[in-house]
């Protein structure tokens, strides 16, 4: 691995204006040359580990704060990707037919007879690309639906606030929504297709978690997964659907994963198949509080960040010190490394 004097001394150089005040990553480059990893980490007071590969070394794997590398993390909503992953899979097996099929065609029950207009026309792509333009359940509106007695027809129901496969609007039951067809076209449930498809073949476990009203699994947020397992699956996402010999998601689904099909109204970055793609050419999923699981193909870097599940991330906060941790020091160690 990477020595500490090497990465402070790279996270010095790049982080020399700060975006969010002192107690984050940008004072990195207020403390003097002589700061080593373990300072330089503690002033992201939320970071809880970091993991980053290059190829087949780990170059870096630190846990500054608990739980550590092997306990797990809630890793809130890149949850999201998982369950885009699984589309991918369930198509590959013939459950369902294509990402263009209806949702009333894949999962006839699971809609309401009160849906809201416009609902018989959704394809499961406008639901993993975040663009089936009803009203969020996220953010504020969070909590009201979480403690509705039906999950699905809450979401289903909402407002069309725009045009179904137009722009992207965040929301955890849209992915819901997703998760319960797969579970329904595949006749397993979302734990049962997270295990058999992903942590099975994979060599982790995925424990059980929320499950709604109805008894489906939340599809969109609260899985947990060690740190070192995330980092397994942002191997997978740099190295197009392999793990260590396998092919554990088809490699045609990874690519058109990663092809912006929409631009998130908060970060401005794109979003394909359930990961948003960054202009400096990360392919992350994103979660609640800063858990990020991120790949970067041209410089075959995989990159697994935990934090505080408790408090906010946002764009121009916390989550964008981690951004600029991964464009600047990241990006310049892979380079260094390479060159050594």
């Amino acid at each position: 691995m990477i020595t500490r004097r090497a990465f402070t001394r790279l996270a010095l150089a790049s982080l020399a204006t700060p975006l969010t005040g002192p107690n984050t990553a940008t004072a990195f480059a207020q403390q003097g040359a002589g700061l080593d990893l373990d300072q330089a980490l503690n002033r992201l007071d939320q970071l809880h580990s970091i993991q980053v590969q290059l190829g087949d070394r780990l170059i870096i794997a630190e846990a500054p704060r608990v739980p550590g590398l092997d306990a797990l993390a809630n890793i809130k909503s890149c949850s999201k990707s998982l369950v885009a992953l699984l589309l991918g899979s369930c198509i590959d097996t013939g459950e369902i037919p294509s990402v263009a099929s209806r949702l009333i065609d894949v999962a006839p029950a699971i809609v309401p007879p009160n849906a809201t207009e416009g609902v018989d026309d959704f394809t499961l792509e406008d639901l993993v690309t975040l663009r089936a333009g009803l009203e969020s359940t996220s953010g504020k509106r969070y909590g009201a639906w979480v403690a509705s007695s039906d999950w699905l027809d809450d979401a289903l129901t909402q407002p069309m606030v725009a045009r179904p496969g137009g722009r992207m609007i965040y929301s955890t039951g849209t992915t819901h929504v997703l998760g319960v067809a797969l579970a329904e076209a595949s006749g397993q449930s979302l734990l049962e297709l997270a295990r058999g498809r992903l942590s099975a073949p994979m060599g982790f476990d995925i424990p059980p978690w929320v499950r709604d009203p109805q008894g489906y699994y939340l599809g969109g947020n609260e899985m947990a997964l060690t740190p070192r397992a995330m980092l397994s699956l942002a191997r997978l996402i740099r190295d197009g659907g392999h793990f260590d010999g396998q092919q554990v998601i088809p490699t045609d689904w990874i690519q058109a994963s990663l092809e912006p099909r929409a631009h998130s109204p908060y970060s401005g970055m794109g979003y394909g198949y359930g990961w948003f793609i960054s202009d400096s050419g990360y392919v992350l999923a994103r979660g609640y509080g800063g858990q990020v699981i991120a790949a970067h193909r041209e410089r075959g870097l995989a990159v697994a960040i935990t934090s505080d599940p408790s408090r906010p991330a946002r764009s121009a906060g916390y989550f964008g010190d981690l951004m600029r941790l991964l464009d600047g020091p990241v990006l310049r160690l892979a380079d260094e490394a390479l060159a050594g």
